[in-house]
């Protein structure tokens, strides 16, 4: 796990960036792409910086969003907990991840409030009685996606990365998108294999694999064309 006290113990770099006998392609980027990657890019180089007034201003956003009806005491507080942080400062959970990981659960919870809402809350199926906390998941899965499609490299180099880049150039915000999808079709995986606490780590491998054979596929185009995709209109 990413984070300061690690919760889920060390998978998403276990897990590299490469797979034994993965191939790896080489391309062009079109002007388009490349500029869009490089936006993206320079999303994941900014970490979260608390003293900052509009990263704590969208942290508050986060909280609106995810409790309308409930008065935030500070941004130090012990109800950051309900929402799933490992503890009363949600800024220390940031740390392996960045700012763009506090972007991907807010366009969540503005986009798709009904999807936000239900894994928030865990309204869908058999939970189990150690459940996994909803905010550290996030930032967890905000990691997985950008090591599965090594965007820290130049350009991806594999088959689902240059699907990516090829979404991404039909929409902007195809990694937000592609992140909300991430966290519903990890969410249903949970509910697959009936899974708790300890199996976090297990289920987000899974769910990897999942959207790596999802973005392989020949006929996407879009974010919209993921067959993963419908989760997000349950």
């Amino acid at each position: 796990m990413v984070g300061s006290r690690s919760w889920i113990g060390g998978l998403l770099y276990r897990s590299g960036n490469k797979r034994h006998g993965e191939k790896t392609l080489d391309y062009s980027l079109s002007p388009l792409q490349e500029k869009r990657l490089q936006r993206l890019q320079e999303r994941l180089q900014v970490p979260f910086d608390e003293t900052r007034p509009d990263h704590q201003e969208a942290l508050k956003a986060l909280w609106q969003a995810a409790f309308p009806n409930t008065i935030l005491r500070g941004l130090i507080s012990e109800q950051w907990k309900e929402m799933g942080w490992q503890g009363p400062n949600p800024s220390t959970d940031f740390r392996g991840c960045g700012f763009i990981s506090l972007e991907n659960l807010l366009f969540f919870a503005r986009t798709y409030p009904a999807s936000f809402q239900r894994l928030l809350f865990k309204q869908e199926g058999k939970r189990a009685n150690w459940e996994y906390p909803f905010a550290v998941a996030g930032i967890n899965v905000s990691f997985m996606l950008i090591q599965m499609l090594d965007l820290y490299s130049e350009k991806p180099r594999s088959l689902q990365g240059l699907n990516f880049i090829k979404i991404l150039s039909e929409d902007e915000e195809a990694f937000d998108v592609l992140y909300c999808i991430a966290f519903e079709m990890m969410d249903a995986q949970w509910l697959a294999m009936h899974a708790s606490y300890m199996q976090f780590n297990e289920v987000l491998q899974v769910t990897r694999t999942q959207l790596e054979r999802e973005l392989s596929l020949e006929d996407i185009h879009r974010i919209q064309d993921l067959p993963a995709y419908n989760l997000l209109y349950q």
